[in-house]
């Protein structure tokens, strides 16, 4: 990694990036994150006794679509044609809560890691939507960048993961 932030011209001022010169590869990235809650509705989640129905599915879904558009959210984010982004919620009954993962893919000249940290955020957001009717004492927290792969930076996995 350079010293410079590559968001900033020699002026300082934003810009996107110019990736037009990179070489095209396969990347790869792995964002995961967790919402925490009250055990009772941890219980009523996992055995679909909610209103708003398959919370977990519901989750998955809304992940996706929110990576898909990435770019629109971010600002200076390269629009990409994802290969491939996959979001798993699962329950974790030490939190109590779940633990959202989320794995883009693309062959291109720029990183998928905000597509996975964005599908992963929105995930647990949604799970907070669905469920505070019942639980607003939710707590989204860790949602990190657990590895990526590919382009000039090669591969990184987060020291404690």
């Amino acid at each position: 990694m350079g010293n410079r932030l590559t968001h900033l011209d020699e002026r300082g001022r934003a810009r996107m990036v110019d990736v037009g010169d990179k070489s095209i590869t396969s990347r790869e990235a792995v964002a995961s994150g967790r919402i925490r809650m009250q055990p009772d509705t941890l219980r009523r989640a996992q055995n679909g006794d909610l209103p708003k129905g398959d919370v977990r599915a519901i989750a998955e879904i809304a992940g996706v679509m929110a990576g898909k558009r990435t770019s629109e959210l971010i600002p200076l984010c390269h629009p990409l044609a994802l290969s491939s982004l996959r979001v798993d919620v699962a329950p974790d009954e030490r939190l109590p809560g779940f633990v959202v993962t989320a794995r883009a893919r693309v062959t291109g000249q720029t990183g998928v890691e905000m597509e996975a940290l964005t599908a992963v955020s929105v995930a647990c957001l949604t799970l907070y939507d669905m469920l505070k009717a019942i639980d607003r004492s939710m707590i989204i927290e860790a949602i990190t960048l657990e590895e990526k792969h590919g382009g000039a930076s090669g591969s990184y996995t987060r020291a404690d993961a």
